[in-house]
């Protein structure tokens, strides 16, 4: 992190999970945010673990995996982002792409971005949830840089699962700004009553912070709301980037949704050979070295006549 002379050191902190539609739908506003503050702040993701291991098991999977379905449905109606045509079941756990997401870490921070953004799209892409190591490890082989047999030890590490249970007990000690929450987001983020009585964080939030101010930023949000948080905390501290060429912007973010691509991008669209992924929520795109290795790429349409 690049500290601005005569400015206390700036945190933010991403209350988050892998496999979370909102999260999913909020891709487009922080990848932009992201982008705002690179090099001025330390962005550090919290693994909330939505689905957890003491979660009482569906007594009608069937009928779960339909109500959930609608679900995610409901919350793209509001985020436009993609949902998989059909959702094979609803996620059994959150630990193992939370796992493989925070044992990515030590191999920096661009294979790290891409592990999981493959988790989020076995979900919201493939309908096929990462919730089991082997899954969640077969979602992300073929992320370029990226040591998959060291990223399965790792996974499977004491010192690895410690920190996300760490990220388990933090997303559970809210800050009273998130206790309530107001203003008309369909997902105002007001933290959530836990089966034990307590609360944690809905997911996802933002806290920006520096030793002495704080501002909390819950659930879906504009991106303005974000800019607002950080400048109430650092006046003067964000850099709002201009959008992309479409095709820097492929490369950088390897792939790409609608809503990211009017964020983020410039220009003509597509770029040349973007590879297209079909979904009920609209179309993802990916960039074609992506496309070799993305699970998703058999739902591309054949190219050619």
């Amino acid at each position: 992190m690049t500290v601005v002379a005569g400015r206390a050191p700036v945190e933010v902190v991403e209350y988050t999970d892998p496999l979370c539609p909102w999260a999913w739908g909020s891709e487009p506003v922080l990848r932009r945010l992201r982008a705002a503050l690179d090099g001025r702040v330390r962005w550090r993701r919290v693994y909330g673990i939505l689905f957890d291991h003491d979660d009482d098991p569906a007594p009608d999977p069937p009928a779960e995996t339909l109500w959930y379905a609608r679900h995610v449905e409901d919350i793209a109606r509001h985020t436009r982002a993609p949902r998989a045509f059909r959702l094979s079941r609803v996620a059994v756990s959150s630990w193992p792409a939370s796992l493989v997401a925070k044992a990515a870490e030590a191999q920096g921070p661009e294979v790290t971005e891409r592990v999981l953004r493959r988790l989020r799209e076995s979900v919201f892409v493939l309908g096929e949830p990462a919730d089991s190591p082997k899954l969640a490890l077969a979602a992300v082989r073929g992320v370029p840089g990226l040591d998959v047999e060291r990223l399965a030890a790792d996974a499977a590490s004491a010192a690895v699962r410690d920190r996300v249970r760490a990220d388990h007990a933090e997303t559970r000690r809210p800050v009273p700004q998130v206790l309530s929450a107001g203003g008309d987001s369909p997902h105002p983020g007001a933290a959530k009553e836990t089966p034990d009585g307590g609360r944690r964080y809905a997911l996802p939030t933002l806290l920006v912070r520096t030793v002495d101010s704080l501002r909390a930023v819950p659930g879906w949000r504009p991106y303005e709301e974000y800019l607002h948080a950080v400048e109430a905390v650092c006046p003067g501290l964000s850099a709002d980037p201009a959008p992309l060429p479409a095709g820097a912007a492929l490369a950088r973010y390897r792939s790409l949704t609608g809503p990211e691509r009017e964020l983020l991008t410039r220009g003509a669209w597509p770029p040349p050979r973007a590879v297209r992924i079909d979904t009920a929520g609209g179309p993802l795109w990916l960039h074609p070295e992506e496309a070799t290795t993305h699970p998703a790429a058999h739902l591309a349409p054949p190219s050619g006549p």
